[in-house]
């Protein structure tokens, strides 16, 4: 049974490790672990028993915007639902803090647009791109796609 669960300091080189592996592959960008320690209230993690087999955060950006980020589910535990109820829970918590939208940049939008998410120019959130995105060693070149979900105030 798996189970999703806010992260502990003590997940952070689990949740590295899953990163890296997708990050190796060119599916997501890499994370120091030290970054992931730093915002480790920020992650959820997926557990199958003591094992965690999936991670994601919602990090917070302004007032009313949130991303999600870092979100990555084992290969062994693929296609079970685990990233989808990943981005449930940071969409939960989004609620909680009556956020108005949740964004993500992804390589996978398709997988973003199951869960409520629509296609969106990265330049709706200038907080991301003039903050964080300036200094990726791919912004010339960024091949992510970025998709929102605004979360209506019956949602919020």
């Amino acid at each position: 049974m798996i189970s999703i669960t806010p992260a502990a300091p003590s997940d952070a080189p689990a949740i590295h490790e899953l990163v890296t592996f997708w990050a190796d592959r060119g599916d997501m960008l890499h994370r120091p672990v030290g970054e992931i320690y730093e915002a480790i209230r920020d992650f959820k993690v997926a557990r199958d028993g003591d094992l965690v087999v999936g991670c994601g955060s919602l990090h917070i950006m302004g007032a009313d915007l949130a991303e999600v980020r870092s979100l990555a589910v084992a290969e062994s535990t693929q296609a079970k639902g685990v990233g989808a109820a990943i981005v449930a829970a940071c969409i939960e918590d989004a609620h909680a803090l009556r956020l108005a939208r949740v964004f993500a940049l992804t390589y996978r939008p398709g997988f973003f647009e199951k869960q409520g998410f629509r296609l969106a120019n990265v330049m709706e959130f200038p907080e991301k791109v003039w903050n964080e995105c300036v200094r990726c060693p791919f912004f010339a070149d960024c091949k992510e796609v970025a998709v929102v979900r605004d979360l209506t105030p019956g949602e919020r």
